[in-house]
């Protein structure tokens, strides 16, 4: 799954980055930089959320609550996937992102300096670890609305 998933990541991302210019290629960057939060706080959240009110939700026939009991029942396969393959897989993909940005911009300021390489990973990295950081706190706090609105989603796909 891991591999697949990679390959479809990989694929999209250089399918967009095909031609973009800077802009675009930022834009691009963004998303899975928020796609890697996105699923990380997933991951967090259903390790963290009371199974209660989830459970009182689904007793109550509302949509995406059976959905978010199937994630908190599958709550370690669960993070794995959200934490470790997905986190990972964006993390590689804003790797090369990066580093697409950066030949992109050495070559529209005519400049061959170490320095822009360093600036574009330090903010990548400062994005990405900062945004996991606030993204596991607002998991723990707001786990079970997390876990639910994930459930939601789910629901969608489950009609």
């Amino acid at each position: 799954m891991a591999v697949a998933l990679s390959a479809v990541l990989s694929l999209a991302s250089e399918s967009m980055l095909a031609g973009a210019g800077v802009a675009v290629a930022v834009l691009i960057l963004a998303l899975f930089i928020s796609l890697g939060i996105l699923f990380d706080i997933i991951g967090v959240a259903v390790t963290a959320a009371d199974p209660r009110p989830i459970h009182s939700m689904a007793a109550h026939k509302e949509k995406g609550a059976k959905e978010a009991l199937m994630l908190l029942r599958n709550a370690s396969q669960v993070s794995s996937v959200c934490n470790d393959v997905v986190g990972d897989i964006c993390g590689i993909v804003s790797g090369t992102t990066a580093a697409v940005i950066v030949v992109r911009l050495q070559a529209a300021l005519d400049l061959r300096s170490v320095l822009i390489s360093v600036a574009v990973t330090a903010l990548i990295s400062g994005l990405t670890i900062g945004g996991k950081a606030l993204g596991k706190t607002f998991a723990m706090k707001q786990s079970t609305k997390v876990v639910y609105c994930a459930g939601r989603f789910l629901h969608v796909f489950h009609r």
